[in-house]
């Protein structure tokens, strides 16, 4: 029942054309809760979920221009942040800073296979107790079940995409500009393991922000499928 949320909430991640294509390899569970068809179920939420702001993470400035997800400098570069502003490099500043979302937003887009097997690995107890856990029991099973494979995807990913869009480049500047200023600590930080990790931080943040509007927005529910598997929760 629950899969429905997360097949929601994660595939939001992909195209229609990627997403009705995968809906054939999730497996059709014949248990249903109250007389709710759990699979239909999951169909009727995979396609409100193509939809939701998960899949705006993958455009141009999904990342960059989402104040809730934006990957800022990591805490070890904020007196570079500082720095540069002060001698007059801010455009520099920001352009490093706008890499790190570049290669963000390409990585995202590794995750819908990662996501389809997570769905296609929940047992029908998961589900169920998905469906009747708080607010965020969706994305947090997720977390659980996918974090580990979605930093193996992403990091060579952002890695590849930082040479592409040339944040290596930027980088390399900006970190040889700020070492050449007198008294200041040297830095090398590992921007590649920093932005795999905010990356992942965003898509679950997202992810979250989608299952609690399910959940709570009865509007949200745009299908008499949607509403009747989710007032299985309502009435938990």
């Amino acid at each position: 029942m629950k899969k429905i949320l997360i097949l929601a909430l994660t595939f939001s991640l992909t195209s229609c054309a990627e997403m009705q294509q995968t809906l054939s390899q999730l497996p059709q569970m014949s248990q249903g809760v109250g007389g709710v068809d759990i699979a239909s179920g999951l169909k009727e939420a995979l396609n409100k979920g193509i939809t939701v702001q998960v899949s705006k993470l993958t455009a141009t400035d999904g990342f960059y221009k989402n104040e809730a997800v934006k990957i800022l400098m990591p805490e070890e570069l904020q007196k570079v942040d500082a720095t540069l502003r002060k001698v007059g490099l801010s455009s520099l500043a920001d352009e490093g800073i706008k890499m790190l979302n570049r290669a963000a937003e390409d990585a995202v887009k590794e995750a819908t296979p990662i996501f389809v097997s997570a769905v296609k690995n929940m047992s029908f107890t998961d589900a169920k107790n998905i469906l009747l856990g708080n607010d965020t029991a969706a994305t947090s099973y997720l977390q659980g079940s996918t974090t580990t494979a979605l930093y193996g995807k992403f990091n060579p990913v952002i890695k590849s995409s930082f040479a592409k869009v040339g944040a290596d480049v930027v980088w390399t500047k900006i970190i040889n500009k700020y070492n050449t200023i007198p008294l200041v600590k040297k830095v090398n930080p590992d921007l590649t393991d920093y932005t795999t990790n905010q990356a992942l931080a965003g898509v679950f943040k997202m992810i979250a922000v989608e299952e609690k509007e399910i959940r709570n927005n009865i509007s949200a529910r745009t299908t008499p499928l949607l509403k009747s598997v989710f007032a299985l929760q309502d009435g938990k």
